[in-house]
């Protein structure tokens, strides 16, 4: 993976903590990541080229007017005054390549000298066992902090770690060993052969991400909600309110106009144009 800077732009020292999506069911890691880039008065600074990416191309992301400047599948954009760094990744991994990518965005990341990686991704619904909506969108957590995924400051924000984190578990096992380089060939052809349910979760790209990121001694943070597919716009709204939270970041003082999430561009034809209500 190859850092591209922009003209006279480079990363800055300065913006300690990294935020970047891992894509999932209904976008909601992306989505975050447009609001956080579109609030913050972020900056791009350059964009990453991995040949594990699909290649895109689109117009102006966020505006506030559309002035002709290509957004490519993953840039770099910072936020000085948060101290923040987020990347944006708009297109897929190339389908059997998560590993592989995984493997080469914790490089990029051990080499770049971040200090936090948080990482943002939705689950499936659907999956979801133990349901309690009594307090709104629940926020889980996975954390390098400790072996078995909790962190005290996560848990002092009410948020729940993910309970099917299981380290000894066979596929999360497997992905320990993968990003440590302890399995053979033949080891990773006999237990990716194995489809079973309790796999779900370690088959997404965040388990791919969390394991070669912990491996390389990062400090990471995985913030998880359970979404559909659909229109998560809100969802996005939830989840980069925690990402606040957990940074300590207070909106006024962060940039975001007026204490209010601006809106992107690129958002007004999200999910197409509105219906034409004199059908109803």
């Amino acid at each position: 993976m190859e850092f591209v800077p922009e003209e006279s732009k480079h990363l800055h020292e300065d913006c300690s903590t990294l935020i970047l999506p891992a894509l999932s069911i209904g976008n909601v890691g992306q989505l975050t990541a447009d609001l956080l880039i579109s609030s913050m008065g972020s900056e791009r600074v350059g964009y990453l080229d991995d040949p594990y990416v699909l290649p895109c191309v689109g117009n102006d992301a966020y505006g506030p007017f559309p002035q002709g400047d290509l957004a490519l599948p993953l840039e770099a954009y910072e936020s000085p005054s948060n101290a923040l760094t987020i990347i944006q990744q708009r297109s897929p991994v190339v389908k059997g390549m998560m590993i592989e990518f995984a493997k080469n965005m914790a490089n990029f990341l051990a080499d770049s000298g971040k200090k936090h990686i948080i990482v943002l991704s939705s689950l499936d619904f659907g999956k979801w066992q133990h349901v309690d909506m009594s307090s709104g969108l629940q926020i889980y957590y996975l954390s390098s902090a400790n072996s078995n995924g909790t962190d005290e400051n996560c848990e002092q924000l009410g948020w729940k770690k993910l309970q099917e984190y299981d380290p000894s578990q066979k596929h999360w096992q497997y992905l320990s060993n993968l990003a440590e380089g302890k399995l053979t060939q033949e080891d990773i052809v006999s237990v990716e052969d194995e489809q079973e349910e309790e796999n779900y979760y370690a088959s997404l790209p965040f388990a791919a991400l969390f394991s070669f990121l912990k491996a390389k001694g990062l400090k990471v943070t995985f913030l998880l909600c359970y979404c559909s597919e659909g229109d998560n716009i809100s969802d996005a709204f939830q989840l980069a309110d925690a990402v606040c939270k957990l940074l300590r970041l207070s909106h006024p003082t962060s940039g975001i106009e007026g204490g209010n999430w601006r809106i992107p561009l690129s958002w007004m034809s999200v999910y197409g144009p509105p219906p034409d209500l004199s059908i109803f």
